[in-house]
């Protein structure tokens, strides 16, 4: 038996689209990997800048528990209270991670651990003492499946079917995101890069990185039932410091998230159809190989400046 399966270019890039119901099931595929990775790489361009990559992980961890008191209050798996639940586990995640760095010797990558390890652990003891009663499947949040998109319920508003409710989810908070980053950008800046000098001409420094946990948090809840939280961590760091080895500039790093998701997600698509495995993971290793290329060649790499050095001065 073959591990890898034999590669067929027109079945693996022609046949996705051979007729119009793939063309409609898999568009939704694609566009919804397009806004999770969109989403997840502008958020996470700042996380990352803050050095705090860990924190994606451990809010997409973290709002287990959230989720299933959401659901104990509401009595629903509805996605308004799902949202809310993720959002203020994600919040108090957070806030446990921050407290933890200040008031103990705990050092941040240490308090990270230790708080969505325990939220996590919470959470799934949480769903086990339901009984059954809460259908909710943790290996879906760890994994995901964004082929099954086109599955979500839709969107229904005064009677109105509007359409896939997951992608209509994903897409307005990736437009408020990218809204909030360009209305933003200059006190993100600087709140990332040095906030003792913005605490100093009075922006409210907590105020923002509260505001950017939060679109974390949300960017985190909306993605995690079709991509899970492998994909959710790869596309909140793998974008930015791919961008990073050939521009130095922020501005220029957030704009390399649009094209770099779409490599990865068509990339990752056929790369999944051609395996038969997740598009989740496949999307995944595009990312992973892009950061290896960038790694070896990139203007900022180690190879590029090793060889800039051995270069003759004139």
């Amino acid at each position: 038996m073959n591990l890898i399966p034999k590669f067929d270019p027109s079945k693996v890039f022609l046949e996705p689209w051979a007729s119009p119901e793939l063309i409609a099931w898999n568009g939704q595929v694609i566009f919804m990997g397009l806004l999770v990775c969109w989403a997840s790489g502008l958020i996470g361009s700042f996380i990352v800048v803050r050095k705090m990559a860990l924190m994606g992980d451990a809010i997409s961890h973290g709002i287990l528990p959230g989720i299933v008191i959401a659901f104990l209050a509401f009595g629903s798996l509805d996605l308004a209270p799902m949202l809310l639940g993720a959002c203020l586990a994600g919040l108090a995640c957070s806030f446990s991670i921050e407290w933890l760095q200040q008031n103990s010797p705990i050092k941040k990558d240490a308090s990270m651990a230790i708080v969505f390890t325990s939220f996590f652990a919470l959470g799934v003891t949480m769903i086990n003492l339901q009984g059954g009663h809460l259908d909710l499947d943790t290996s879906c949040i760890l994994y995901g499946e964004v082929g099954l998109t086109p599955l979500a319920p839709n969107l229904i508003i005064g009677g109105n079917d509007l359409g896939n409710r997951s992608i209509w989810v994903m897409g307005l908070i990736c437009l408020a995101i990218i809204f909030l980053v360009s209305l933003f950008y200059k006190q993100l800046l600087l709140t990332s890069f040095d906030a003792i000098l913005a605490h100093s001409i009075g922006w409210p420094v907590k105020l923002i990185h509260l505001l950017l946990m939060m679109f974390l948090a949300l960017s985190t809840v909306a993605s995690l039932e079709s991509v899970g939280v492998i994909l959710v961590v790869a596309m909140l760091v793998f974008p930015s410091v791919t961008a990073s080895f050939f521009f130095n500039r922020l501005s220029a790093i957030l704009f390399c998230t649009f094209p770099l998701g779409i490599i990865y997600t068509f990339g990752g698509f056929h790369l999944a159809y051609w395996l038969d495995c997740s598009i989740a993971a496949a999307m995944a290793i595009i990312a992973t190989v892009c950061f290896i290329f960038a790694l070896a060649c990139g203007p900022n790499s180690y190879l590029w400046k090793f060889l800039d050095k051995k270069r003759p001065s004139i």
